[in-house]
């Protein structure tokens, strides 16, 4: 088999023995993990089908490599049809076969020969202290290899908290002056896909859309795709009932974490993250953190590891009393009618005391 420049990701499946029937399967189940609209794969169909691969340069800086760990767990799409069929990731020093010297002239070549043909995505951040020595590749500082990479780049996703914040290498007192992605290049749009690690369908959902659409996702006024981070994890949490009701985990352990009661007050942070864990969960959709018990770290949001510490509840948000009966409504409402009415009455005798004074007073006898 040989993967000719240019080809589609239709030709691609067609040599790996692939029928039509399967391949239409495989752009229907691509369009749902999207969150797209049936009336949509048609649009997914056409651009696997025509449009060639998009050409990936992956570089790692400060991080610890779980949002690779994530992405290659994908499982709509899987991660195998997303690097061999849907994209050429041309550069990549964690999954390539290359290594040293060999490596590098892989990228140098495709930055001098594609400009604004590649895609960059990068996996943590760069430390810009000491002219950024904390963090080399190949003899260079990751700094000025991502600088560079990134002024020929069509556009830049920064996976993952690490690229998209700082997360914990940007944590106060942040030694070696970490830096995020979006602070370190201009004149390029970045997409910021964070999380500790970003779920693994999320992260090929962006290559996706890119691929099917040829544009970036609408984002928001954090640079994050609003197809994946436009709801908060609150909002899609199945334990919600329980918040509304006003019945919370209080202990590890007790009897409302036994019956699946809120975990606000242990420290969720589910009313303030926006992220998609109840929707796609982790593990071919096994499960998710509140789901196992624990509650939200906020790891998608800017700076969670400096918003004191993860089990300290909340104080900003609205916490629902005691969960009312029938009865008890019903007496407040009754209390609420009888204080309408009383009001009502005051101020009846009030302007009646008023109307009586000026006719009195239009009478000559005040």
């Amino acid at each position: 088999m040989s993967l000719k420049p240019g080809m589609s990701t239709y030709d691609v499946l067609r040599e790996h023995g692939v029928d039509r029937r399967t391949f239409l399967r495989f752009c229907t189940a691509t369009a749902a993990a999207m969150g797209l609209d049936a009336t949509m794969v048609p649009r997914v169909v056409e651009a696997l089908e025509n449009k060639p691969r998009i050409p990936v340069i992956w570089l790692h800086g400060l991080e610890c490599t779980c949002c690779s760990e994530s992405f290659i767990r994908s499982s709509h799409p899987i991660t195998q049809d997303i690097i061999f069929n849907m994209i050429s990731l041309d550069y990549d020093d964690t999954l390539q076969a290359a290594a040293g010297r060999q490596a590098e002239e892989i990228r140098e070549a495709l930055v001098r020969d594609h400009p604004g043909e590649y895609v960059l995505a990068v996996e943590g951040n760069a430390p810009t202290r000491d002219g950024g020595v904390y963090c080399t590749v190949g003899g260079r500082t990751f700094l000025d290899i991502l600088q560079e990479t990134a002024a020929k780049a069509k556009f830049v996703v920064a996976w993952g908290s690490c690229a998209s914040n700082g997360c914990v290498q940007a944590a106060h007192p942040n030694p070696t002056g970490a830096k995020p992605v979006k602070d370190l290049i201009s004149g390029k749009a970045v997409i910021n896909v964070p999380g500790c690690p970003p779920i693994a369908e999320v992260m090929t959902g962006v290559l996706t859309y890119v691929l099917t659409f040829g544009r970036l996702p609408e984002l928001d006024r954090f640079g994050r795709p609003k197809m994946f981070y436009g709801k908060r994890i609150h909002d899609k949490c199945y334990r919600r009932a329980y918040f509304d009701a006003g019945q919370f985990v209080e202990t590890w352990d007790d009897d409302g974490a036994k019956k699946g009661w809120c975990l606000y007050k242990m420290g969720c942070r589910g009313p303030t993250t926006y992220n998609s864990c109840p929707t796609f969960k982790w593990n071919n959709g096994v499960s998710y953190p509140i789901q196992s018990g624990h509650g939200c770290l906020g790891c998608s949001e800017a700076g969670f590891w400096d918003n004191s510490s993860f089990y300290d509840r909340l104080t900003s948000i609205p916490v629902p009393g005691i969960e009312a009966t029938p009865e008890l409504i019903g007496k407040t409402l009754a209390v609420a009618a009888g204080v309408g009415v009383a009001a009502h009455f005051t101020s009846f005798m009030i302007k009646r005391g008023i109307g009586s004074k000026t006719e009195n007073v239009e009478d000559g006898k005040d």
